[in-house]
């Protein structure tokens, strides 16, 4: 089954979003690599962390907000539970949300899941790119929403349309350049309709 083992971010000064990243509680699930390829606005993904309950998305989103986020979304219920969503300095999205409508405990800063979300411009294509490369769909709603089922794997991905998801993370659609992501998977070098890249996965890096 194919499955993202690495995710790397694109950042203008490492340094910097080491600091961020290991405040915001994700220093060992996020790769970070130089690079000052051109990019502008809204850059076609975001990242979801998924929590237990509303107490741990606001401890969440405050380490964010503390290491330097900008927020996007204030935290807020909504039918589907209670969620915010904030801009790393290095200009990732970052959702953070829970179904749960009430604590069932102490705040912590455990996450439970990682999502990736990619805006595709034709959400039917990309899951029929992504089929062929051998991810199983799990969840499909027409050419609105899609996710794979990944196993194992430490990120969890996804599709969105690119209008949509720009609007659910509270940002205008526009964006030109680079991605600044990459994908490390079981499956090889590739890319996707829209220009997301993926690479061969590498071992983790030790400290």
């Amino acid at each position: 089954m194919t499955s993202i083992e690495s995710l790397t971010l694109e950042v203008a000064d490492p340094t910097a979003a080491t600091r961020f990243y290991t405040a915001f509680g994700l220093g060992s699930q996020v790769r970070l690599r130089a690079s000052e390829t051109a990019t502008t606005g809204f850059r076609g993904f975001a990242l979801s962390l998924t929590a237990s309950q509303p107490a741990t998305v606001n401890s969440l989103i405050g380490a964010a907000l503390d290491a330097g986020a900008t927020p996007l979304k204030p935290a807020a219920k909504s039918f589907w539970g209670y969620g915010g969503v904030v801009r790393a300095p290095d200009g990732t999205i970052w959702k953070v949300a829970t179904s749960a409508k009430k604590d069932t405990g102490p705040a912590t800063l455990q996450i439970d899941e990682i999502v990736l979300l990619l805006g595709a411009s034709d959400v039917a294509a990309s899951k029929r790119f992504y089929v062929d490369r051998g991810l199983t769909v799990a969840k499909s709603f027409g050419r609105k929403y899609v996710e794979f089922a990944t196993g194992s794997s430490p990120v969890k991905l996804a599709l969105y349309g690119r209008r949509a998801l720009a609007k659910d993370v509270g940002v205008p659609i526009d964006g030109t350049g680079s991605h600044r992501l990459v994908m490390g998977s079981d499956t090889g070098s590739f890319t996707d309709p829209d220009g997301f890249a993926w690479e061969s996965a590498s071992p983790t890096p030790t400290p």
